[in-house]
């Protein structure tokens, strides 16, 4: 079962220290969602994402946060509950010790991978294109392959 996309950023908010921007947060979070997916068979989170200029963008959560600007979204989601054991926060928990400290820059290029689901969907211009979910699952299976490869 998917979590909130609201339960996700104030997790990942929480623990980066409220430091992230709205771009970070949707790099970070995407990373997380691409990881569930291939390990667990089911979305991080609910809703899609979308293919927009500076990647993977989960509308719901850049509209909530775009008030920030550039600037690290601070604690917005008040409301939602998290409950730490669930198996998407586990999953979210797991990515942060990884990309926590990844410039928005390095977070760009990796969802920008030309064999990602980013790549494949993206149009020029657009803004609302769709991510399925299968194809996210591909983009876990291909960067598995490529580092079993060692490419």
């Amino acid at each position: 079962m998917a979590i909130h996309i609201f339960q996700a950023a104030k997790y990942a908010g929480a623990y980066t220290d409220w430091s992230k921007s709205n771009l970070e947060l949707q790099k970070i979070i995407y990373i997380a969602h691409m990881l569930h997916i291939g390990r667990s068979d089911g979305p991080l989170v609910d809703g899609l994402f979308q293919a927009w200029h500076l990647g993977p963008v989960h509308p719901d959560l850049y509209h909530r946060a775009k008030v920030f600007g550039a600037d690290p979204v601070r604690n917005i989601f008040r409301t939602f509950d998290v409950d730490e054991s669930a198996s998407e926060i586990v999953s979210l928990s797991d990515t942060l010790k990884t990309v926590s400290d990844y410039s928005g820059s390095k977070l760009v290029a990796i969802t920008h991978w030309e064999q990602g689901a980013w790549y494949k969907n993206y149009i020029p211009g657009e803004k609302h294109t769709i991510i399925p979910n299968s194809d996210i699952r591909e983009e876990y299976e291909n960067r598995v392959a490529r580092a079993q490869s060692g490419r």
